[in-house]
C-alpha cells in the first residue's frame, strides 16, 4: 500500500494494483456523487467546478475513458438527475438538445 499527497487532492492506491480511492470536493461540498457520476466507460463531471475537482478525474481516468464536463437541464447536479452503466446513459426529459448532443458526441461506441 502506498499513500501521497499532491497538493489538496490526496490518492490512496488500496493495492499495487489498478484499485484506488481519490479524494476531492465540489467547490466546498464533499457530496461529489451528486455532482458526478462515474461508470467503467465514462465520467460526467458537472460544469462549473473549480480545476481541482476536475483534475482529480482528468489525472486518474482520461487515459482510459472519456471526462465529460457537462450540465444536466441546465443544472450542476448531474449525479442526481441521470443513471447509467457501460450500456448507455439514462437523462431526463428536461435535459436541453444542446446538453443531449454534447453528452452522446463525448460518449464511446
Amino acid at each position: 500500500e502506498s499513500l501521497c499527497r499532491r497538493s489538496s487532492r490526496e490518492y490512496c492506491s488500496l493495492n499495487s494494483g489498478e484499485s484506488m480511492a481519490v479524494r476531492c470536493q465540489f467547490e466546498n461540498s464533499n457530496d461529489v456523487g451528486v455532482f458526478s457520476v462515474l461508470t467503467n466507460r465514462y465520467c460526467l463531471a458537472a460544469v462549473g467546478g473549480s480545476e481541482n475537482f476536475y483534475s482529480v478525474f482528468e489525472a486518474e481516468l482520461a487515459d482510459h475513458i472519456p471526462v465529460i464536463h457537462t450540465s444536466i437541464a441546465g443544472c450542476r447536479i448531474v449525479g442526481r438527475l441521470c443513471v447509467g452503466n457501460k450500456n448507455g446513459l439514462l437523462l431526463p426529459n428536461s435535459t436541453s438538445d444542446q446538453e443531449m448532443l454534447h453528452i452522446r458526441n463525448a460518449l464511446p461506441d
